[in-house]
């Protein structure tokens, strides 16, 4: 029997665009993109969708985007949004998507360095921060509104979606050949689309992605995890995130999946129980709620059946950690597991539809080991990887195959990956972008003369070849007593604990550890109902002695587990969260270290005092 073609031959020549004329042709009847917001809008077959691309394409072709243009859209995670997405890349533009939460003074930033000719905006919550910042952005010549009624009056820079689309029905209708020129030459090394980094040590760079990553990413992954074609997935985080973009758009156009876009991302809970998707992705703050969620639950369960739920967990705990350290499970223990998961705990798989995943993952930051292996308790693996926007998402990997708790697993097809003298993560292969856009519209690479790419990232592999992630190069607290330690472990730790939010450990020239802590207000409530206490407030519950207590023993047990020169001495609990609103968190909720020390510089003098 014949091999199969390997990553690199099987990505050869291809780009997005030519993979989506493929899924048009092979598997045009296959349901390629639904809404879960909109029951009203029909489910587009991959024929459909690249109809509708092709009417998009040629309606942003008449408002004059060109190739080489970049295009912003600012809009929750809907048909419309992907669609303007992939009509833009058959121009040769470059679309890419910005936060929603950006400020104006953001805004004007990322507007101002793309030089972006044409936006697209969701409705009236997006336009009114726009509107403070058009009259600085003199690239900028068309505003495409998704809502049609919130295209201000009289005003002609601004078109509704729909009567875009139509226009470009109709330009399509008279001449379909326009739009296949139009990518005929586009290759895979070209410009596919953009992302801008979180910003969390000075101002946003543009990071230029190409057709050829992310297809070799989307094959590295699917032959990694024996991901089966015309795969299930719900997109509902942002799609300025990397692994979103890649999950969502790209993944599914290599394998001719069948996306379904949630524009609210709270409501993730109820769409996995609509879709019951063979794929998910999670960043840890969602696995995070999920666990600490279902533990409220359990405090609400009959005893008897709670202690049955809890048992079956630990039991697939036991052999989750077995074979986490590399040993086989007994076959008396497998069977055991086997039967107890089928009568007690597929059940509950099926109601929070969990039961048809073929895998999921985590990544942006690392996930408490205590949620990995409760969430294995419940049948449920989670394979942790790591990457950056700079790498088209994940560049290492577990697998169900090989994994590794605590890891990011091991490098993806055709990846190198080597550690530097100062612990710095270094990556070489086909997954590394093109470059930063710079402010002429130029991109330049950012690797050395070997082709490796600095990440930034501190870590280390083992004999095995897993790599494990140890912290942020420019993040390392360096103490007054020159030890050098990895606010991440400290604040992971911390957030173990399903009332701790948010954290930040402090000790840079300092000559103890000390830490800011959060609740979550989201959990609190629950958890509150559960001792019996009356929740009234956040700020209020903050000071509650229960509350106290219970944040005193999570400090306590997170020192446990550090190094004495780790260990907290001392810490404060503040009342309000941290949003990327509030500015402590960027949107994908990394911490704005500078502007956490800036604004709360009362508070850790005071734990110095």
């Amino acid at each position: 029997m014949p091999s199969q073609p390997s990553v690199a031959e099987r990505t050869k020549g291809q780009t997005i665009l030519s993979l989506l004329r493929r899924n048009a042709v092979e598997y045009g009847e296959l349901p390629a993109l639904t809404s879960l917001d909109n029951e009203d809008q029909p489910t587009l077959t991959w024929t459909a969708l690249r109809q509708e691309v092709a009417a998009v394409a040629r309606g942003l072709a008449e408002l004059g985007l060109r190739r080489g243009d970049r295009m912003l859209i600012m809009a929750p995670s809907c048909p419309e949004h992907l669609i303007a997405d992939l009509a833009a890349t058959h121009l040769g533009a470059i679309p890419c998507t910005a936060y929603a939460t950006l400020s104006p003074d953001q805004i004007r930033y990322v507007a101002r360095h793309s030089g972006a000719p044409v936006v697209v905006l969701q409705g009236l919550g997006e336009l009114k921060r726009w509107e403070q910042v058009l009259g600085d952005l003199p690239a900028l010549r068309h505003v495409v509104m998704i809502d049609g009624t919130a295209v201000p009056a009289g005003d002609e820079r601004f078109t509704g979606f729909a009567e875009l689309r139509d226009r470009g029905a109709a330009l399509h209708e008279t001449d379909p050949d326009a739009f296949e020129r139009g990518w005929a030459d586009i290759r895979p090394e070209d410009p596919l689309s953009m992302i801008y980094t979180s910003g969390t040590t000075g101002e946003p760079k543009g990071v230029v992605l190409s057709h050829h990553a992310a297809i070799h990413e989307a094959y590295a992954v699917h032959d990694l995890h024996n991901t089966p074609m015309h795969s299930t997935n719900i997109a509902y985080l942002p799609l300025a995130h990397i692994a979103e973009r890649e999950i969502s758009i790209y993944m599914p156009i290599v394998y001719a999946g069948h996306v379904h876009t949630l524009a609210d991302p709270t409501a993730i809970a109820g769409a996995l129980g609509k879709v019951h998707p063979q794929g998910f992705f999670g960043v840890p703050r969602v696995w995070e709620k999920m666990v600490a969620g279902l533990k409220n639950m359990l405090a609400n369960v009959p005893e008897e059946r709670r202690k049955a739920l809890l048992d079956a967990n630990e039991l697939l705990q036991r052999g989750y950690k077995l074979r986490d350290s590399g040993q086989q499970v007994p076959p008396e223990l497998a069977e055991q597991i086997t039967e107890t998961d089928r009568t007690v705990l597929a059940p509950v798989r099926r109601l929070l539809g969990l039961d048809r995943l073929h895998f999921c993952s985590s990544g942006a930051a690392a996930l408490p080991v205590e949620v990995l292996y409760f969430m294995a308790g419940l049948g449920v693996e989670i394979q942790e990887v790591w990457g950056l926007s700079e790498t088209t998402g994940a560049v290492t990997s577990n697998c169900a195959a090989a994994f590794r708790a605590g890891t990011v697993g091991k490098p993806l097809a055709d990846t190198e990956i080597k550690v530097a003298e100062d612990g710095e993560l270094l990556v070489r292969g086909p997954l590394v972008f093109l470059g930063y856009l710079q402010a002429d519209g130029t991109i330049k690479p950012d690797v050395d003369a070997d082709g490796w790419f600095a990440t930034g990232d501190i870590g280390e592999i083992d004999e095995d070849g897993f790599i494990r992630i140890t912290d942020r190069k420019k993040e390392l607290i360096i103490t007054s007593g020159g030890k050098n330690i990895a606010p991440t472990r400290i604040e992971g730790l911390l957030k173990e604990h399903p009332l701790i939010g948010q954290a930040v450990a402090i000790g840079d020239d300092r000559p103890y550890i000390t830490a800011l802590i959060v609740l979550d207000d989201e959990i609190l409530p629950g958890w509150a109902a559960a001792q019996g206490i009356e929740f009234t407030d956040v700020a209020s519950m903050s000071s509650h002695p229960a509350v106290r207590e219970e944040i005193e023993r999570a400090v306590e047990s997170a020192n446990s587990r550090l190094a004495r020169v780790e260990q907290i001495k001392r810490y404060e609990l503040l009342a309000k969260a941290w949003t990327p609103e509030s500015g402590e968190v960027t949107p994908t909720l990394k911490l704005k270290r500078r502007v956490i020390n800036e604004r709360y510089g009362t508070e850790i003098a005071g734990l110095y005092a």
